[in-house]
């Protein structure tokens, strides 16, 4: 017994419209880009590193000068964003340090990793001071710059 099926002209045109829509729907999503986000969606806090440097020279007159620095020495934040500010102590033994405008206050120690939390809710520059070398009598300006737009 054969069996044979009749499709006119409406139905194939269907048909045809069907398949079409169902072969690109399954390719779009085959071939999409798998994109894994780089942050925890719930709570994205971005992570900067810091160190403590020093530079050191002689005189023509044998006098030994020195500053420290941190590095880099301006860092740039959105307002409202979170970072986590991760300064590692290279040089010096120990910085006491502050950012104006904000009741942040710590101590950077040689050969450890200081995390600092920041958010910032207005914009504007704050400065991140080490205390104990605040001025060239001090072997400073030991100043870093954070810049929140």
């Amino acid at each position: 017994m054969n069996h044979f099926v009749v499709i006119n002209s409406k139905s194939f045109g269907r048909l045809l419209m069907i398949s079409i829509f169902v072969a690109s729907a399954f390719i779009w999503f085959n071939f999409q880009t798998k994109v894994t986000p780089a942050f925890n969606e719930e709570e994205q806090v971005r992570e900067i590193h810091m160190v403590t440097g020093e530079f050191s020279t002689e005189t023509d007159e044998g006098k030994e000068i020195e500053a420290y620095r941190f590095d880099p020495g301006t860092i740039f934040l959105q307002k409202g964003e979170k970072v986590n500010l991760k300064i590692f102590g290279v040089n010096g033994d120990e910085h006491a340090f502050t950012i104006e405008g904000t009741d942040i206050k710590g101590k950077i120690q040689k050969g450890k990793e200081t995390v600092i939390p920041l958010q910032f809710d207005k914009p504007g520059t704050y400065r991140l001071i080490c205390i104990t070398h605040k001025d060239i009598e001090n072997n400073g300006p030991m100043i870093a710059y954070i810049v929140v737009k």
